[in-house]
C-alpha cells in the first residue's frame, strides 16, 4: 500500500502543497523581519534586537501576538462579510503557488495556462480586500477599498501589456515552459530582443509594486491619511490572514518576474557546461558557510549566555547546509529551488529599496503614472517587442 501511495501521480502534488501551506507563514514572517532590518539599515538603527539574538526570533513572538490578541468585530459591521473577507485575500494569494515552478521537479502542477491562472487569482484576491472595507462600517476602510479597486484595476492593465510581451517571446503561458524556452534559447528573457525586455520588465516591476500595495503605492493604506486603510477595523488572527495575503502576493509578483524574465530556477548561464562547478556547488558553499562564520564574531556582541547559543546554533546550522550543497546527490535535488528563492529574494529586497527609498505618490499622481505612463509604454513595449522578434526571426 506504501508503494502504491508513493507511486500516486498526486502524491507529489499534495506533499508540495501541504509544505507551502505550513512553511509559508514562518517565510512569511521572516520576509518581515528582512524588510524591518533592511529599513532600520536604510536609517543607520538597529531594528528589532530584543527577541533571539539580534531579533531572530521576533517573527515568532509577533505570530504569537497576533494569535492571541482579541478578535473584534465592529457592532455594526456586516458580520459574515467582515470575517470571509480576509480568507478570500488569503485563499487566492496561496492559489497561485500551484502552477509557480519553483523548481524543475518541485511544482503543484504544470498546466498550459499557468500564467492566466495566476492573473485570475490575483484579479480575484480584490475582492477580500474591497469586502473588507466595505464590511467593516467605516469611512476610512471604505475609503481604503475604494482607493485599492481603482488603483489595482489601472495597474493591472499595464502589468497585462508587460506580461504579453514575455509570452510574445516565450511562445507558451505555461509556467514550467517558460523557464525552458529560455534554457532552449540560452538566454533569459530580459535580456532578449536586443536588451528591449528591460522596458516591459521594468513596467512590470512598478505595476506589481502597486498591484501588491506597497510604497510608494501604498495609498490603499496610506496611514497619515487612513488610519490604517481597509483593514483599520481587523485585528488578532483576521489581520494576520491579510497580513499573510499581502506577502504571498508579494512572494507570487517576484517569482512571475523570476519565471518570466530571470530565468526561473535556471543558474546563470546554464549552457555553460564549465560554469556547472563554481556556480552550482562553490557559490552556495560559500554563501551559506560564509554566512555562519560571519555570524559567530556577533556572538561576542550578545550578553545572555542563552541568545548566544542560540546564534552559534544558527551559524552551525548555516555550515550544515554548506555542507550539503558539496554533496552530489542533494546538490541535483535542490540546486533549481536554490536558484529560484535567490532571485525572488533578489526582487523582494528590490521592493523593500522601494519601499525606503521613494516618498508615497498623491492619489492623483499615482492614477497619472497608470494611465499616461505605464500603460502606454506598455503597449509600445508590446509593438516594439512583436516587430523585433519578427525581425530575429
Amino acid at each position: 500500500m506504501m508503494e502504491a501511495i508513493l507511486h500516486n501521480p498526486l502524491f507529489a502534488p499534495v506533499v508540495i502543497t501541504l509544505v507551502i501551506v505550513a512553511v509559508f507563514p514562518l517565510l512569511a514572517g521572516y520576509i518581515v523581519l528582512v524588510e524591518r532590518k533592511v529599513l532600520a539599515d536604510f536609517q543607520v538603527r538597529l531594528g528589532p534586537m530584543r527577541v533571539g539574538p539580534h531579533g531572530l526570533l521576533q517573527p515568532i513572538a509577533d505570530a504569537l501576538k497576533l494569535l492571541l490578541k482579541e478578535d473584534i468585530i465592529p457592532t455594526d459591521a456586516d458580520r459574515a462579510i467582515f470575517w470571509f473577507a480576509p480568507c478570500i485575500s488569503t485563499f487566492t494569494a496561496l492559489t497561485a503557488f500551484a502552477v509557480l515552478p519553483l523548481a524543475r521537479n518541485i511544482y503543484v502542477a504544470d498546466v498550459n495556462v499557468g500564467l492566466l491562472v495566476i492573473s485570475a487569482t490575483s484579479a480575484i484576491g480584490i475582492l477580500g480586500i474591497i469586502l473588507g472595507g466595505w464590511s467593516s462600517n467605516s469611512h476610512y476602510p471604505l475609503l481604503g477599498a475604494l482607493r485599492s479597486a481603482a488603483q489595482l484595476v489601472s495597474y493591472e492593465v499595464a502589468l497585462a501589456f508587460a506580461l504579453v510581451s514575455g509570452v510574445m517571446v516565450a511562445g507558451t503561458l505555461s509556467m514550467q515552459g517558460i523557464v525552458k524556452a529560455q534554457l532552449d534559447r540560452g538566454i533569459w528573457f530580459v535580456f532578449d530582443n536586443y536588451l528591449f525586455m528591460i522596458v516591459p520588465f521594468a513596467v512590470y516591476i512598478i505595476a506589481a509594486t502597486a498591484e501588491t500595495n506597497r510604497a510608494p503605492f501604498d495609498l490603499p493604506e496610506a496611514e497619515s491619511e487612513l488610519v490604517a486603510g481597509f483593514h483599520t477595523e481587523y485585528s488578532g488572527f483576521r489581520w494576520a490572514l491579510y497580513f499573510l495575503a499581502e506577502y504571498a502576493n508579494i512572494f507570487v509578483v517576484a517569482s512571475v518576474a523570476v519565471t518570466l524574465f530571470w530565468g526561473g530556477w535556471l543558474r546563470p548561464f546554464p549552457n555553460v557546461a564549465w560554469l556547472e562547478i563554481p556556480v552550482n556547488y562553490v557559490f552556495p558553499v560559500l554563501l551559506f558557510a560564509g554566512s555562519g562564520i560571519l555570524s559567530l564574531p556577533l556572538v561576542k556582541r550578545l550578553v545572555d549566555p542563552l541568545q548566544q547559543k542560540v546564534l552559534v546554533a544558527v551559524a552551525v546550522m548555516l555550515v550544515g547546509v554548506a555542507a550539503l550543497f558539496a554533496v552530489p546527490v542533494v546538490n541535483t535535488a535542490v540546486i533549481g529551488l536554490f536558484w529560484f528563492l535567490f532571485k525572488v529574494g533578489l526582487i523582494v529586497y528590490l521592493m523593500i529599496w522601494f519601499r525606503g527609498t521613494f516618498p508615497r505618490y498623491r492619489y492623483d499622481q499615482l492614477m497619472n503614472i497608470g494611465w499616461k505612463v505605464a500603460i502606454p509604454v506598455g503597449m509600445g513595449a508590446v509593438l516594439v517587442n512583436a516587430v523585433l522578434g519578427m525581425t530575429r526571426k
